[in-house]
């Protein structure tokens, strides 16, 4: 092939990948979330695919992929075509702890998956079972301190938000209490059930027993308080500054996703998450909306790896 035909191939190659991504989306998107359906991930993947098939004309399909703390689904969006048809809701577990979590990870989330546009922040809140005797985030401290070693708390897994969260507390806090690490919501039935005594969970995955009593809140996660439970004071507050270990949520796409795609999926969600209806419905399921440009959200996902690396390695916590 003389270097004058290459260059015309090439050249039409361009031209037609350009085309592409301009009518992107020409056909359905797969929208994979890494866990099962009903979680937190789920519920905003699902609701924001709605508002993108709508505004985009073409479905935005979700499809549950759960397994290995969110790495089965990730590892399946990081192998797939980078043509803007395969694209993921991802969360902080995944994408900045899963690294160092797991050691043998096969792939690096950082490296291999493009940040598109942050969803939304969602704190944890500590809730405690109604037969702990105590009614405020202070006597809770002070209650764990008299009792060490006879609390149980729920996680949702090792080295997950959940129970990174309790590890952090119990050090700033001096808190000796057991941790019973769950496969997702079970950690809650048993909650709910009294057979533990606390979790730090999301705040949408206990909003409803939180308002019929089933668990009383004490305290979220996040620097600010949540505009979704305005009434809870923060961790920070409470006299632990800088305390922040919530979970958040965003679209990532597999690397060389053409720049059109993230372009016109980062305007289309933050023109979604920003429509009045939109954005109160996020906050009273308990999700703070976020948005922004990809660069704002790829250097919050990078502050996120490195802060929940010290984390982890400080924990112990490793998953092979």
């Amino acid at each position: 092939m003389t270097l004058l035909k290459h260059l015309a191939m090439l050249a039409s190659t361009l031209c037609l990948t350009a085309a592409q991504a301009q009518t992107w989306p020409a056909k359905p998107v797969k929208v994979v979330v890494a866990f099962t359906a009903g979680g937190t991930t789920d519920i905003l993947a699902r609701g924001i695919g709605q508002q993108l098939s709508d505004k985009l004309k073409q479905a935005f399909v979700v499809e549950n992929k759960p397994g290995a703390g969110g790495n089965t689904g990730t590892e399946m969006v990081v192998r797939a075509p980078a043509d803007g048809y395969t694209l993921i809701v991802n969360s902080v577990g995944p994408i900045a702890v899963n690294p160092t979590l797991y050691p043998k990870l096969a792939y690096n989330p950082q490296t291999d998956l493009v940040p598109i546009v942050q969803i939304a922040d969602v704190p944890n809140v500590l809730v405690v079972h109604p037969s702990v005797p105590v009614k405020s985030f202070d006597e809770f401290v002070a209650y764990a301190k008299a009792h060490p070693g006879k609390l149980n708390y729920a996680s949702t897994g090792i080295g997950t938000s959940s129970h990174l969260s309790g590890f952090i507390l119990g050090k700033r806090a001096g808190v000796e209490a057991t941790h019973v690490p769950y496969k997702g919501a079970d950690g809650l039935r048993d909650l709910l059930a009294g057979r533990v005594q606390f979790m730090f969970a999301t705040i949408p995955s206990v909003k409803q027993h939180i308002t019929s009593g089933g668990l009383r809140a004490l305290a979220v996660t996040s620097l600010k308080r949540s505009r979704s439970m305005p009434e809870v004071p923060t961790v920070a507050e409470r006299g632990f500054p800088g305390f922040e270990a919530g979970s958040w949520f965003g679209f990532f796409a597999p690397k060389g996703t053409p720049p059109e795609v993230v372009s016109t999926l980062n305007k289309a969600v933050n023109e979604i998450v920003a429509v009045p209806a939109m954005e109160a419905q996020l906050i009273k399921e308990g999700a703070d909306p976020v948005g922004g440009s990809p660069e704002q959200f790829g250097k919050f996902v990078q502050s996120e790896f490195e802060k929940w690396r010290v984390i982890v390695r400080e924990s112990g916590a490793t998953v092979e």
